[in-house]
């Protein structure tokens, strides 16, 4: 039911400096009782022109900017943002339905994101090569020019600045477009604390629209000329256009996409340990994470005490609207999630697969639900839930835990409990994953690692300097000091 009572208020998209009413507008729902939260602007390919124009405009001067003064607003943006996290966290827990916990985990994380972006600009940003000639010559990083950030709603704070923060640092200017279900909080939120932090008008741009315009407002944020390369986090279907559509156009982009990732979970694992990172990875979040552990593989001779002591932690998540602070599982986003979720489980168990925990699914609600029996003729096994269902699987051999892991198009992210961390690392290097933490779940990030995917899971990496590579170019340039001699007959 929607209640327009105690609405946010939005200023509106922040154009240029400015902030700008839309077309319309579109109601932005609390998913945990179905209040109205905000009335958003619905924008499409005019607002995005607007602001790729300005972004564009305000490239040359922002560009030229000296390094450290860049890194001085980054720094700026990190003091702001914590200064006002109470009121993201609120604003995470009510328009994306999440945990208090994992609220406040993001509050705290993404200052890092900004001062390791003021960090990476103390580093190098090139390199002298040799020359045959005896000339000067350097492999230089320059700023592209204007990038196009969309994020996605389940880690809007994380995810957004993960997004932006290292391409603006460099010398780039923005134009963000934050999923339509947590507008607020992984937009309009940053374009109020950016403001604060007095970034010049046009550099950093947001801009909002109803999920019926975002083909509009994607296309053009790819599709203009004036863009030079695109920063996309969100589902593999969508990822793969939006990298067709940047490679049609040669742009550059970084996409981070789904995953099915797995706890791997070896015969002389610590079983404290090893439940607590199932239980964190599978269920942190309601599962709506993309390196959530969906695959739980436990070598047969402890597969029993595993399972036994998984379930007995699982059951002690609490259920229900996260106003609660006792409700570590909240709702799932919104319907479409829901119904892929309730599709999957019903599927598994017409086809033999057994509930030990969970199952149960009432409005956007979920309980931590784990499965056995699994086959992998199950949908549940190969594609990616996002939401709070583990499949536990039994497994003989490395060589078998390691197929298992790899039977997928995914490929982002693992997990190895095990007190023998040769045999660990032995294993990652046979996993298709991008990335892979042995003794901890897969669920891992920190602002200045290369983060990303393999297979269907992305291309490229965010983070640190990884994030600079993607989005600066390389340009060779040089001094003749050495007399470069040419033919004769020119």
């Amino acid at each position: 039911m929607l209640d327009s009572h105690n609405l946010r208020t939005v200023k509106g998209m922040y154009i240029g400096g400015n902030w700008v009413a839309g077309q319309g507008s579109f109601d932005d729902i609390n998913p945990s009782d179905g209040s109205l939260y905000a009335r958003i602007p619905d924008g499409g390919r005019a607002e995005a022109r607007m602001a790729i124009e300005a972004a564009q405009a305000a490239f040359p001067a922002w560009s030229s900017l000296m390094f450290q003064e860049r890194a001085h607003y980054m720094l700026k943006i990190a003091e702001i943002w914590e200064k006002r996290s109470a009121e993201f966290v609120a604003a995470a827990q009510a328009e994306g339905g999440g945990w208090f916990g994992k609220g406040m985990f993001e509050a705290g994380y993404v200052p890092e994101v900004f001062r390791a972006a003021a960090g990476v600009l103390y580093g190098s940003i090139g390199e002298v090569l040799p020359s045959e000639h005896g000339k000067f010559s350097t492999a230089v990083r320059y700023p592209m020019g204007v990038i196009s950030v969309i994020s996605p709603w389940n880690m809007p704070g994380i995810l957004t600045a993960r997004g932006f923060a290292f391409p603006l640092a460099a010398g780039n200017t923005i134009v963000l477009k934050p999923s339509e279900d947590t507008p607020y909080a992984g937009g309009l939120f940053f374009a109020e604390v950016l403001e604060e932090a007095g970034l010049p008008k046009g550099v950093f741009n947001v801009i909002t629209c109803s999920r019926e315009r975002v083909q509009d407002m994607g296309d053009e944020m790819i599709e203009n000329p004036l863009v030079k390369g695109v920063s996309f986090t969100g589902s593999t279907p969508v990822g793969r256009q939006i990298a067709a559509k940047a490679g049609a156009h040669l742009k550059k982009c970084c996409v981070e996409l789904g995953g099915k990732d797995s706890l791997i979970v070896l015969e002389d694992a610590d079983m404290d340990r090893a439940t607590s990172a199932a239980s964190f990875g599978s269920f942190m979040h309601q599962g709506q994470i993309c390196m959530s552990v969906e695959k739980v593989l436990v070598q047969d001779s402890v597969y029993a005490d595993f399972l036994r002591q998984f379930v007995a932690r699982a059951s002690k998540l609490k259920t229900g609207d996260t106003k609660d602070k006792a409700n570590v599982i909240g709702p799932l986003i919104n319907e479409r999630q829901v119904a892929r979720v309730r599709h999957q489980i019903e599927d598994a168990l017409a086809k033999g697969a057994k509930a030990v925990l969970g199952g149960r699914i009432w409005d956007r609600y979920v309980e931590p639900t784990i499965l056995t029996h699994v086959t992998p003729d199950m949908d549940v096994w190969r594609d990616e839930t996002f939401g709070p269902v583990a499949i536990v699987v039994p497994f003989k051999t490395d060589a078998e835990a390691i197929a298992m892991n790899n039977d997928t198009e995914y490929g982002l992210s693992a997990g190895i409990i095990t007190r023998n961390e040769e045999r660990a690392l032995r294993m990652a290097r046979q996993l298709e994953t991008g990335m892979c933490h042995i003794n901890c779940s897969s669920i891992n990030d920190e602002p200045h690692v290369p983060f990303g995917g393999s297979k269907a899971s992305g291309l490229g990496r965010h983070g640190g300097k990884w994030s600079l590579e993607t989005f600066t170019e390389t340009r060779w340039i040089t001094l003749d000091r050495g007399h470069r001699p040419y033919p004769q007959v020119f």
